[in-house]
Formats: C-alpha cells, sequence, structure tokens
C-alpha cells in the first residue's frame, strides 16, 4: 500500500489540511461511543435517543453530546493520522477538524491534541457529513484549496473537491474510486479482521465458566446419553446468552476497559470492532440463546431468564454498589447449576447449593481483590462505578478467605452426612478432596494478593498448572469414593 506523501505547496499556497473525525482521527464513531457513555449513565437514554432522532441526525447527536460525556484522552487515536497532522503544521500548514459529529465533542478532542487551527461539526441542525460537508468546505477555503483525510464512503464528494485526497482503511474497491482521481495518497492501516474481532468480543473462554452445567449430572451420578445432550444444548444456551451480556458489558465499560492495562485491547475498547455492531449482536446472541433453550422446557428458560436480567442488571446498577457485586457474581455462578439441574430434570441437592453459594462468593471476592490490588500496585486507579476504595482490600481479601473456608466445612458437612452414603461407597475417602480445596483457596488468596492473578479467577485456574493438578486430584478423590 502506498504510503501517503506531503505534497509541497510554494509560500502562502499550502492549502489547508481538513481531517474527518470518526473513523479517520479515531478507530471509532462519536455518536455511538456518546451514545453508550449516556446509557452507562441513564438507562433512559435510548428512549431520549429516538425522541431526538424524530428532529434530525444533527439533534440526536447534540442530544447524545449532553447526557454521554466522553474523555478525548481515552479514545482510540489512529497515530498516523494524528502524526501526518503535526507533520503539517510543522511545515507552516493550517489544519482543521470537520466531522459531522457534535460541536461539543469535536471542540474536547480538538482541545486534547492541540493539532488544529480550525474545528467545525454539526450543530443541532446542521449534519456536517457528505455532499453537505463537501459544500461546507467550498464555501470556507474554496474549491480545490483544501486537502482532506477521511475514511469512509460518504467522504467521495468531499474527495471530489479537494486538492489532495488522503484516504485511510478504505475498502479496496472504495479506495479504487477515489485513486481515480488525481493527488491521492493513501495511508497505511491495522487491517481488521471482523470475524476474529467478533469472536473476541464474545469472549469465548469465559464459557468455560458454563461448565458448571454439569455439575448437577456429576453430583447425581446421571450421565445417560440424553441427560448428557441435555446439557450440552443447555451449555450453548447459557453461552449465547452469556456472551450477549459481556458485549453489553464492555460497551458500557469502554472508560474503564481503555483504562487498563489489558482491557484496552479489548475488540470494542481498542477500535477493532465498530460500536454500532454491538446494537444487533447482543439482542441476536440472546434470541438464539433462547431460542435453543426452549427444547427444554421452561423450567430451563425460567432460569435462563432469571439468569440474562440479574446480569444485565449486574452490568447497568449492581456492579456499582460493594458487596452486592460480589453476592450477585456467586449467584450467577450458581445459576448455572440450578439450570444444569433444570435442563436434566435432575433436583438440586441442598449440599451441592449451599457448597456453591459460598465457593463462588469466594471466588467473586477473590475477582475484586485482583482488580483493587491491581489498582494500588500500578497506580491505574481504582474504577470509580465499582465503589471500592485501597483502604477495601484487607476486608475483600478476608472475605474470599472465609467464604472458600466456609465451602470446605460444608463439604465435610456433606461428606459426613447419611445422603452421601447412597451416592459413593467410601465416602472417606473424599476427605480428600477438603485438603485439596483448602490448599487451592489458600493459594488463589495468597497469589491474587502478590498482584499474579489473572483478572477472573476461574480463567487463572483453566491456564495455572497447579490448579489443574488439583483438579485432578479432586476428580480422582471422587472415582475413588464412588461406587461406579
Amino acid at each position: 500500500m502506498a504510503q501517503a506523501q506531503l505534497l509541497d505547496f510554494p509560500g502562502d499556497s499550502r492549502p489547508v489540511l481538513v481531517c474527518d473525525l470518526d473513523g479517520t482521527l479515531i478507530r471509532t464513531e462519536m455518536l455511538d461511543e456518546t451514545f453508550w457513555a449516556a446509557l452507562a449513565a441513564r438507562w433512559t437514554a435510548p428512549f431520549e435517543a429516538f425522541a431526538s432522532l424524530l428532529r434530525g441526525r444533527g439533534a440526536l447527536k447534540q442530544r447524545m453530546a449532553v447526557r454521554g460525556t466522553v474523555d478525548p484522552a481515552l479514545l482510540p487515536y489512529r497515530n498516523e493520522v494524528v502524526s501526518r497532522l503535526r507533520a503539517w503544521r510543522m511545515r507552516g500548514g493550517r489544519t482543521a477538524l470537520v466531522t459531522c459529529a457534535d460541536q461539543a465533542v469535536a471542540d474536547r478532542i480538538a482541545d486534547h491534541l492541540g493539532v488544529f487551527d480550525e474545528v467545525h461539526g454539526s450543530d443541532g441542525v446542521r449534519n456536517l457529513r457528505g455532499q453537505a460537508k463537501a459544500d461546507f468546505l467550498a464555501g470556507r477555503f474554496g474549491s480545490g484549496n483544501y486537502s482532506y483525510i477521511g475514511g469512509s464512503a460518504a467522504d467521495l464528494p468531499v474527495w471530489a473537491g479537494a486538492a489532495q485526497a488522503t484516504t485511510i482503511g478504505l475498502p479496496d474497491a472504495l479506495r479504487a474510486q477515489v485513486t481515480a482521481q488525481e493527488g491521492v495518497a493513501h495511508l497505511d492501516a491495522e487491517v481488521r479482521n471482523f470475524p476474529r474481532a467478533l469472536m473476541q468480543a464474545m469472549r469465548p473462554h469465559q464459557w468455560l465458566k458454563n461448565l458448571l452445567i454439569f455439575l448437577p449430572l456429576l453430583a447425581a451420578h446421571q450421565l445417560d446419553a440424553v441427560s448428557v445432550a441435555q446439557g450440552i444444548l443447555a451449555f450453548i444456551a447459557f453461552a449465547l446468552v452469556a456472551s450477549a451480556v459481556y458485549v453489553l458489558n464492555d460497551l458500557l465499560d469502554l472508560p474503564s476497559d481503555r483504562a487498563h492495562p489489558r482491557k484496552r485491547e479489548r475488540p470494542f475498547a481498542s477500535g477493532q470492532l465498530a460500536l454500532r455492531h454491538g446494537l444487533w449482536l447482543t439482542p441476536g446472541l440472546v434470541l438464539t440463546g433462547f431460542g435453543l433453550g426452549a427444547f427444554l422446557g421452561p423450567l430451563f428458560l425460567a432460569v435462563l431468564g432469571a439468569y440474562a436480567v440479574t446480569t444485565t442488571a449486574y452490568s447497568l446498577w449492581l456492579k456499582r454498589m460493594p458487596v452486592m457485586d460480589v453476592c450477585t457474581l456467586a449467584a450467577l455462578y450458581t445459576l448455572r447449576i440450578g439450570a444444569g439441574a433444570a435442563a436434566a430434570g435432575i433436583p438440586l441437592s441442598i449440599w451441592l447449593l449451599a457448597f456453591s453459594t459460598f465457593f463462588f462468593f469466594s471466588l467473586a471476592a477473590v475477582k475484586r481483590q485482583a482488580e483493587l490490588v491491581d489498582a494500588v500496585q500500578n497506580g491505574t486507579g481504582l474504577n470509580a462505578r465499582r465503589g471500592y476504595r485501597a483502604e477495601d482490600l484487607p476486608i475483600v481479601a478476608m472475605m474470599a478467605v472465609g467464604a472458600g473456608f466456609v465451602s470446605v466445612l460444608v463439604m465435610a458437612l456433606y461428606i459426613n452426612s447419611p445422603a452421601v452414603t447412597a451416592l459413593y461407597s467410601r465416602p472417606e475417602v473424599l476427605f480428600g478432596i477438603c485438603a485439596v480445596l483448602l490448599f487451592w483457596i489458600s493459594r488463589i488468596v495468597l497469589i491474587t494478593h502478590r498482584g499474579e492473578m489473572h483478572d477472573d479467577p476461574v480463567v487463572f485456574a483453566a491456564r495455572d498448572r497447579v490448579s489443574l493438578v488439583s483438579f485432578s486430584l479432586v476428580v480422582a478423590f471422587v472415582a475413588a469414593g464412588s461406587q461406579l
């Protein structure tokens, strides 16, 4: 791909270098950014957006700019475009940001970068896009008296009136249309892999948690072909609904993800996946998941619905409430176990319910402990939306240890109960599980305290050799004590 070159213009004849914002200066679109920021702050944002759209796109952009404030320092900029603007100014040229984004949004971004001499955006009535932008530039600078950097099909009439057309990130067919005119250059841009980014946004590695659906089958020793098939279908349905909520959560958490050393690489946060895809991806995954779940009966659908409602409430509100967020995460883990029982028609054991409640409360507390340790040690700052303070760290760590040890106590009581003799010929062997759990929980909390924990302890455990050995030992103790 040809690199764009700065054209030479003698004396004062150098035209103004005009740059677009959406998809050009940044890898995202500001209407989408402000909409999701508004929704994160107010659940009524979609209704306000619809009412504003009735008055035109300019009014919509202005309303979302007021409701959804976006920090310009966190946006995914195209460094190659910023460098070109700075080089143009160093050679004595003038620059202008002309965008269909709202004027207030454009002003904040221009103030942050400090590379523009002029800033022009939409004003609530006028929408500076396509031919309207071309007419504005011709009236402002004169046709042929400006160079233009853009990155969408809407910029075709703008390039037609420019002294030099510079493109970035265009599809090959569209770039060929622009190349047909004289004075065209192309800036190299990172190629987006849409299928890969889409799959990453769905977080398939998190589907590991849905293996909990099979736990009731294992605990009841009901592993016939029909039950396993029902479990697999339930797994897929839960995976799709969970992915829908992960997408929603990423869209609502864009500021904190972009400020995070690892989460900033997520598809939506980095700009690899356009935010508008979230508008169809989330409902599409939910509908598909519930469609599959319908084959498993109304009880499973009720559990799946409870999961969807709870996890959505978590993304919108509950994650901002200290302790309540941990309780909710624990409940979401436990709902997966309930879903497995509902799918296979197995009565849910009170022992399994009690153990999972305390055990997953411990893991949820470890997740929050890891975030607090990371913020304190790396100086990244605490996520204000989560409601925790640095001084809460010892309390959260104690919550993790205490709940984890109580889950081991529940396991010990179960082993000593009459219920265990119906399934295990040598229940005393199961006490080995208690020893493994005591070791594993203590080690996980210690690793987290040292700042070595992955953001999610379940994902960490799946990649940690010691955790995998511990899991293998648990399976071995179950097999040794079982009648099967």
